[in-house]
C-alpha cells in the first residue's frame, strides 16, 4: 500500500509562476486594499471594484504556467498517494497534473450564487459582470473564501492532516487561520518538511520537522527528489 503525502500549498509556490503574493506586497494585493476586495464588507460597498480585480486576476491566470514545484509534486504521485490541500484560488496545481486537490479558499474558475452558496459554476477565464445571475436570479461573485468568511472545507483538510504519512508545506508563511493550524492535526512520527526563503516562527515545536529554506520550486524538486530515492 502506498504511504500518504499530504502538501499544503500557499502563496509561494505560486509566486515563481508571476502571480503576486499579498505577504510580499506591504499589505496591498497587486495595489488593492485587502479588504476593499475580498471581503464581505468590501463587496457591499463596491462590488463593480470586487468584480474587476478578480476578472482582473483571471485574465492573469490563463497567462501564466505551473513552475517546477507544482510539476514536482506530479512526479511523487510515481510513488505516493499525494493529496494536495492548497489555499491558493489558482488552477496551477490541476494544470500541472495533479489528481487530488482540496482548494481551502476556493477557485478563481468558478462563480457562485450569492443567494446559495451550494450553486457554484465553472466559468474558466471568462469575467463575472454586474447584472450576472445564478439559476435563481441572484447576482454570481467570485468562488472565493473571503477574509471575515468561514472556510467551509477546513474540517475535510484536517481530516485529511490527520492520516498523513508524510507531510510537506511549500511556500506558506503559517500565520492565515485556519489553514496555518493543519500541521496540529499531523501525526507527531510523520515526518514534516517546510519549504520556504523564510523560516516560519512556529507557535510551538514539532517533533521530526525539516526547515528547507529556500524558494518554492529548488526547494521541492530536492524535497521529491529524497522521498523517490529513498
Amino acid at each position: 500500500m502506498k504511504k500518504k503525502v499530504v502538501v499544503l500549498t500557499g502563496a509561494g509556490i505560486s509566486a515563481e509562476s508571476g502571480i503576486k503574493t499579498f505577504r510580499d506586497s506591504g499589505g496591498l494585493w497587486e495595489e488593492y486594499d485587502i479588504y476593499e476586495v475580498a471581503s464581505p464588507s468590501g463587496w457591499a460597498k463596491n462590488m463593480e471594484l470586487v468584480l474587476e480585480f478578480y476578472n482582473k486576476r483571471r485574465k492573469q491566470l490563463k497567462e501564466v504556467e505551473p513552475n517546477l514545484a507544482h510539476k514536482a509534486l506530479v512526479k511523487l504521485e510515481e510513488k505516493f498517494y499525494v493529496q494536495i490541500i492548497t489555499q491558493n484560488v489558482d488552477n496551477l496545481h490541476e494544470r500541472a497534473g495533479s489528481k487530488n486537490i482540496l482548494h481551502l479558499h476556493g477557485e478563481l474558475t468558478k462563480a457562485r450564487s450569492t443567494a446559495d452558496p451550494n450553486l457554484v459554476y465553472e466559468i474558466g477565464y471568462e469575467e463575472i459582470k454586474k447584472g450576472d445571475v445564478c439559476e435563481k436570479g441572484s447576482q454570481l461573485r467570485p468562488h472565493i473564501v473571503w477574509f471575515g468568511e468561514p472556510v467551509p472545507l477546513i474540517t475535510e483538510a484536517a481530516e485529511i492532516c490527520a492520516t498523513a504519512d508524510i507531510f510537506i508545506v511549500i511556500g506558506s508563511s503559517l500565520v492565515v487561520y485556519p489553514a496555518a493550524g493543519l500541521i496540529e492535526y499531523v501525526p507527531e512520527q510523520s515526518p514534516k518538511y517546510i519549504i520556504d526563503p523564510v523560516k516560519p516562527n512556529l507557535s510551538r515545536f514539532y517533533p521530526n520537522i525539516y526547515f528547507i529554506e529556500e524558494k518554492a520550486s529548488t526547494g521541492t524538486e530536492k524535497v521529491v527528489k529524497q522521498l523517490l530515492e529513498d
